[in-house]
């Protein structure tokens, strides 16, 4: 089984001993509860943010909180296994079981959001959307299509399955990182780790179910065909707004990758962050908030304002009058 996964990009600095927060809200999956945090005002319009496997939900927390402040109610969330979200009680973590979960957590909101997946998140979306195309208003893909590069997520799997006796500190798990992400500088602090990190008799692991990098048997090579062409056939499906966001250095999405996802969805943005490697959000995170941002307030608000309006919303007045909506 693929197991296609951003690498912990949480660890910038902060006092050594902080706690890590619990989580703001305990939402619905499929079959168990997902951990979440909220950023702004739960009245706006929700954007949902999934990281990728071996992410937690704080690698999102500077960029929800950029979207709390221009008008987006954000959520952060742990995927199934991660984190302060449930282990799957089966021990099944197929992509399938992810995109469950983003159903349920979906159908739980007050309003359609739009769902902003990075790798295993972004495959996961796409999924669910394939399964129920009208449970979100748009789709943001990060660095993930159904095209992909098997060294590259080769990497990142062997990455994560290199330290299975855990770590004796975390700047022993510091270490490890830096090692893998030789582009990025060495943290100094490496408090803000502990967040990925749990204590289990003395040795420290990353924060996720052990069953999700090391299932039990092998993995179904008819499983996994019928899932290349399962993603392939949703995103050719897709008709709501559509974003795609590379890593121009990305070893997992070629550009060759990202142009094969663009026939299949000629209505999608595309942005290709410069100097970005997988982890887009972790390597320039500002640029990479400009460009969600930009997309969010010129493809999925028009829309906003224009359903606010057919369903005689007195607050929506005239805005709708000049602006594009586009598929």
């Amino acid at each position: 089984m693929l197991i296609l996964a951003f690498v912990v990009t949480d660890i910038d600095g902060g006092q050594q001993d902080r706690p890590t927060p619990a989580p703001a809200l305990h939402l619905p999956g499929d079959g168990l509860e997902v951990a979440a945090d909220a950023y702004g005002d739960p009245a706006d319009p929700p954007v949902v943010l999934l990281p990728g496997g071996g992410q937690t939900r704080h690698s999102w927390r500077r960029t929800a909180r950029r979207f709390g402040d221009h008008g987006w109610y954000a959520l952060t969330v742990d995927l199934r296994g991660h984190g302060d979200s449930g282990w799957a009680p089966d021990g099944d973590y197929a992509f399938e079981r992810f995109a469950a979960d983003i159903l349920v957590l979906c159908g739980a909101l007050s309003q359609p959001p739009v769902l902003v997946g990075a790798s295993l998140g972004g495959l996961a979306a796409l999924i669910a959307l394939g399964r129920e195309p009208e449970v979100a208003r748009g789709l943001v893909l990060v660095d993930v299509s159904p095209f992909l590069q098997n060294e590259g997520t080769a990497r990142i799997t062997g990455f994560m399955r290199s330290a299975p006796e855990g770590f004796a500190s975390p700047a022993e798990a510091a270490d490890a990182v830096a090692a893998y992400l030789p582009h990025r500088e060495r943290p100094r602090d490496t408090s803000g780790l502990r967040r990925n990190l749990r204590l289990v008799n003395g040795r420290w692991f990353w924060h996720w179910d052990p069953v999700f990098l090391f299932p039990p048997g092998e993995p179904d090579p008819a499983r996994v065909n019928r899932m290349a062409t399962d993603l392939a056939a949703a995103a050719a499906g897709l008709r709501l707004p559509t974003m795609l966001v590379r890593g121009s250095r990305s070893d997992v999405v070629s550009e060759g990758d990202a142009h094969r996802f663009l026939t299949l969805v000629p209505h999608a943005d595309y942005s290709d962050v410069a100097g970005a490697h997988h982890m887009v959000a972790g390597d320039d995170n500002a640029s990479f908030d400009e460009r969600i941002l930009d997309f969010l307030d010129r493809r999925i608000r028009p829309r906003l304002i224009l359903d606010a309006s057919l369903s005689g919303d007195p607050m929506a007045g005239d805005e709708a009058a000049g602006d594009e909506v586009c598929a």
